[in-house]
């Protein structure tokens, strides 16, 4: 737990970034206490030269890995870090309670043994300005909301179903209250006609969801429409995944629940916003109804598609979902995120996320957001020649994989789904390699959709 100027404890954190006094250990990111001081003094003395960017990253780890192991209620001497950022105070104090709140968080366990150790309480001390109050305020919000996708994506899919993660999603945003929430059942999908959706979920004897929560906290604004896949577990289909594959394949619903956990965190702050998310659910099973390998099916919008890989079943439902928001909740701009391909790591690793849109507009903006919540991003091409290789099936409308060997897996992906978009803006972000890390979600890029719409639509 986090607060503000209350209560104040026994020790203090503070940060030195240079001491004469010999008992403080001159290593970024190490915490000495001196008892006399009643204080732990942080020294990160070696960074000052950094840019930006890379400094507050290595503050975040310092916080981090100080939350991970401390057992001590404390107090944070804001003023002592923000002294040593300078011109980046705000988003040195965002970082600071950003992780502290991602950190002391209670992951879920299912441990026979699961200690329930007692909550370590961290109060902020500082004597600056109002605005460091709205964004100890605004991080508060924020991370609930990051902490509750993480739950979600750490669901073992065993328990973490369609129908189940659409309860959950609904049962918050009950405890909201300003936002108006739809679950479509499979009866539902099917009278809808989401045929992409129905297609992955065929082999499976769980009901795919579809649950849609929409948000104005201004109506005079632009209605942006955020898609996020919710592949509760991906075995490929009868493209079946190699074993060593099916590791991390519970989190190919990140999507599904960072898109959610978004419009939950606008909608309890009072963001003067106005969007809507589709969280398309199903798992991609195997079994004596699964959709054949060049199948083709009929997508919502009346486009045919070839399955030529039943493993790429993410480009399906999102297709579907987005066509939903185009053609029936007057969206004015697409956004989509997604685990979508597993090159991503090849050509970004697991530090940032591939951003791909037409519109250099959304780029800047998406940019700026991802740079104030300290995530990065980094922009990649989609241009028309993606989408011709995705025409590359002589008897329907498009094939989901392209012509075999063409390369640019990740961007041909993104130029599938902005055909659906159907000339909207569309923005699409592959988390495929930064969604989660060491087993545990991170829900990644909530802050920076947070930021955008809170701020910039």
């Amino acid at each position: 737990m986090m607060t503000f100027n209350k209560e104040k404890h026994s020790l203090t954190l503070k940060l030195i970034t240079d001491s004469k006094n010999k008992l403080v250990i001159k290593k970024n990111g190490y915490v000495t206490l001196i008892s006399e001081d009643k204080t732990l003094y942080m020294y990160v003395g070696c960074i000052k030269g950094d840019n930006t960017c890379k400094c507050l990253r290595k503050l975040s780890s310092y916080i981090s890995n100080f939350v991970i192991n401390n057992k001590y209620d404390i107090n944070i001497d804001l003023d002592s870090f923000l002294g040593f950022y300078e011109d980046k105070k705000e988003r040195a104090a965002r970082v600071i309670f950003d992780s502290i709140l991602f950190n002391d968080h209670k992951k879920i366990s299912r441990k026979l043994n699961n200690d329930v150790q007692k909550e370590v309480l961290y109060n902020i001390e500082s004597i600056s300005n109002k605005e460091l109050e709205s964004i100890f305020t605004e991080s508060v919000t924020k991370m609930e909301f990051v902490n509750f996708a993480r739950d979600l994506q750490d669901l073992p899919p065993n328990e973490g179903t369609a129908p189940l993660i659409a309860d959950l999603i609904q049962k918050k945003a009950a405890e909201v209250g300003n936002i108006k929430c739809t679950v479509f059942n499979k009866q539902e999908i099917e009278k809808l006609g989401l045929g992409l959706l129905l297609a992955v979920n065929k082999a499976s004897e769980i009901e795919p969801r579809v649950v849609i929560l929409e948000y104005c906290g201004d109506s005079s604004k632009e209605k942006i429409g955020l898609i996020g896949k919710g592949i509760t577990f991906d075995s490929g289909g009868y493209n079946l995944k190699g074993s060593q594959f099916l590791t991390g394949m519970k989190f190919d619903m990140s999507g599904a629940a960072i898109v959610s956990s978004t419009v939950l965190a606008l909608a309890k702050s009072g963001a003067k916003t106005n969007v809507v998310s589709v969280a398309m659910l199903t798992d991609n099973r195997i079994g004596g109804h699964g959709t054949l390998t060049e199948s083709i099916v009929k997508s919502y919008n009346g486009v045919t598609v070839q399955i030529d890989n039943t493993d790429a079943e993410g480009r399906l439902v999102l297709a579907d979902g987005i066509s939903y928001a185009v053609r029936n909740l007057g969206v004015d701009k697409v956004f989509d995120i997604a685990t979508l391909t597993g090159a991503m790591r090849f050509s970004l690793g697991k530090w940032h996320t591939g951003v791909f849109t037409k519109y250099d507009r959304l780029w800047q903006l998406i940019e700026k957001a991802a740079y104030n919540q300290s995530e990065l991003v980094w922009r990649l091409p989609m241009i028309w020649e993606h989408l011709e290789i995705m025409k590359s099936t002589p008897i329907a409308d498009l094939t989901n994989t392209g012509q075999p060997n063409a390369g640019a897996g990740s961007a041909t992906a993104a130029a599938f789904l902005d055909l659906f978009a159907e000339e909207k803006p569309y923005l699409h972000l592959d988390i495929a390699a930064t969604a989660q890390e060491n087993g545990r979600g991170k829900a990644i890029m909530l802050k920076t959709l947070f930021d955008l719409l809170k701020n910039d639509y």
